[in-house]
């Protein structure tokens, strides 16, 4: 008998222990969303100088105040000043005030943010992002082009491997690429040590590719496990590349999520102009640097510059832009356009081996992208940047001169910064929905919630009573508890879908309630005590609905794995509603069941018990 009272006083401080912290991570949902507009400066800029003209936080503010646009708040953090307008239907005018006076200083963009408290803020605790078709914005699909991607890594192999033959004097050898995806090293003077010399230092550049030795023949290849190794990297690495890539725009409450085997989803929540989103999200930029070769050498890199000169280069780049650490558009004593560059270690150790064995001697830096000609068949632009002689000794710090206008030097600085995309991507599908649309959706949903909270609320109240009354406190619970833990997830996206799934989840809450007091009501009419009829009812009915809501929620996993976007956003709503379901409607409300109990009150259903 002592130990039902200990176990009561467990379960009521776990849930309230439990009720609580998800209640504190819901807080932040309360509180409007206020638009704020990022500028990044495309260059360093020193916000808090007055003698900056339009560029102070002050002056700012200022203009945009002059043009009948309130502004409530605005700060300056490092090369980024963020501004709040007390409106959100002042954006459209703030932002072709902005755009017309700063552009050219810097990446301008809006987004919404919370207005909740400082010491809200401080926890840690985020709201809830929305998706889309509640917040408006733009939607893109890119298609990354792996093949692609494998076709140009065989191609540096090539490289890699007739460099390692120049190198030990492997006479007699030749590399054939007989498949795009397979390069063979054939010599009939080779010797067994010779090939397996060949095999260990290309494996050293290259380990995750398959050697086979068959007579005077060396293939190279990928085998199966090797290629999905090699497809999963490079998606992630495109994902990793395109998350920078929209941060370094100053849009912080967009989803970046894979959408198939080849496709990417980007959505930007609360941009309205996406021509700068696009040039940026889309550019398959990336940068070398290549030293010359003799204009007799076998195998070199041809390429003509601006002028229509013919440069001959070594096929094997000094380094590439996956090497560089930070890149920033900026100006020269002439007031030229340029690219200020850090590398990273390892790009500064060879910086520095090559420049110091070159002093005097010209480097070429190559710019790549690729497009979709008229046959939409993928192919590859280069063109040369800059071509300079080599001063002195360089280290992991030094500039790209020579380029065409401020503006692509900013954008070639955005792009390096946030690195070069592993495989070519394509925009296969742009969407812009407006921000009206997604009010009118959140108005609508919140509607279709509220009648079915009421209409339930009413219905439990009527058929349960007292215990009805529990079912609803459970009902209040879970809604908070399911806020509070999508507002825990980093990932979580409400839609329109998903405000489908809490009315779901709203029916799915009460089910479990409706279950165990329908058992207790059995249990009564058998002649057992309100205690005994209560516990054997929760103990009872814990079965049917583990099972029932088990098979739900396989259903859920199935339907948030294969899915995406509004489909994905309801079967997040609809795990996280059972599980939240289960802890209110059996753990929460049998604390709730006891508490009624302990007060002596025995008509639980509205009839003596």
């Amino acid at each position: 008998m002592r130990k039902k009272p200990l176990q009561f006083k467990w379960q009521q401080l776990l849930s309230v222990i439990v009720l609580l912290f998800l209640m504190v991570s819901a807080l932040p949902n309360i509180y409007q969303e206020q638009l704020t507009i990022s500028l990044t400066a495309k260059e360093r800029l020193t916000f808090t100088d007055d003698t900056n003209d339009k560029m102070t936080v002050p002056r700012l503010k200022s203009l945009l105040t002059s043009q009948g646009i309130s502004v409530s708040q605005a700060n300056a953090t490092g090369n980024n000043i963020a501004i709040t307008l007390a409106d959100k239907a002042d954006e459209a005018h703030a932002m072709a005030i902005l755009n017309q006076q700063l552009e050219q200083h810097f990446f301008i963009a809006s987004s919404l943010t919370s207005s909740m408290p400082s010491w809200l803020k401080s926890t840690g605790a985020a709201p809830i992002k929305l998706g889309l078709d509640l917040s408006g914005g733009v939607l893109f699909v890119l298609d990354v082009d792996v093949e692609q991607g494998i076709v140009e890594q065989f191609k540096g192999m090539s490289h890699e491997l007739k460099s390692i033959i120049r190198t030990n004097n492997l006479r007699g050898a030749k590399v054939v690429q007989p498949k795009p995806t397979q390069l063979q090293v054939i010599g009939t003077r080779l010797s067994s040590e010779q090939q397996s010399l060949l095999i260990a230092e290309f494996n050293r550049a290259y380990p995750d590719v398959t050697a086979h030795k068959k007579a005077n023949k060396i293939t190279f290849n990928y085998s199966p496990q090797q290629y999905e190794l090699f497809h999963q990297q490079t998606m992630d690495l495109a994902l990793k590349t395109m998350r920078g890539r929209i941060e370094e725009l100053g849009i912080t409450e967009a989803v970046t999520q894979k959408q198939g085997r080849h496709h990417i989803r980007i959505e930007l929540p609360g941009v309205h102009d996406p021509a700068q989103a696009k040039r940026i999200i889309g550019a398959t930029a990336s940068l070398d640097f290549y030293q010359f070769a003799n204009n007799d050498s076998t195998g070199v890199f041809r390429i003509n510059d601006s002028s229509g000169q013919m440069l001959h280069l070594n096929p094997k780049s000094i380094f590439s832009g996956s090497n560089i650490k930070s890149a920033r558009a900026g100006q020269d004593e002439m007031g030229l356009p340029l690219v200020n560059l850090v590398l990273d270690s390892i790009g500064g150790r060879k910086m520095t081996e090559f420049s110091r064995d070159n002093v005097g001697k010209p480097m070429a830096t190559i710019f790549s992208e690729y497009y979709r000609d008229a046959n939409d068949q993928m192919l590859k632009k280069q063109k040369v940047i800059n071509v300079a002689n080599i001063q002195q000794v360089l280290g992991s710090q030094f500039s790209i001169t020579n380029m065409s206008s401020a503006e692509a030097a900013q954008d070639l600085a955005l792009l390096l910064r946030a690195g070069s995309l592993p495989a070519p991507v394509t925009i296969v599908m742009q969407r812009t929905i407006e921000a009206s649309l997604g009010a009118d959706n959140i108005n609508n949903g919140v509607k279709a919630l509220i009648l079915g909270i009421t209409f339930t609320l009413i219905f439990m109240g009527l058929c349960y009573r007292r215990l009805g009354l529990v079912a609803n406190v459970a009902l209040g619970c879970n809604l908070v508890s399911l806020l509070g833990l999508m507002s825990l997830l980093p990932g979580a996206v409400l839609t329109l879908p998903g405000i489908a799934g809490l009315v779901l989840t709203v029916g799915m809450a009460v089910d479990t309630n409706v279950l165990i007091f329908e058992r207790i009501k059995e249990e009564i009419k058998r002649g057992r005590s309100t205690l005994q009829a209560v516990e054997m009812g929760y103990q009872n009915a814990l079965g049917p609905i583990l099972d029932a809501n088990l098979t739900t929620l396989i259903t859920g996993i199935i339907l948030y794995a294969i899915g995406y976007g509004p489909v994905k956003g309801f079967a997040l709503i609809l795990c996280l509603g059972i599980l939240t379901s289960m802890f209110t409607g059996v753990f929460v409300s049998k604390v709730l069941t006891n508490l009624v109990i302990r007060q002596n009150k025995t008509r639980l259903f509205g009839a003596a018990s």
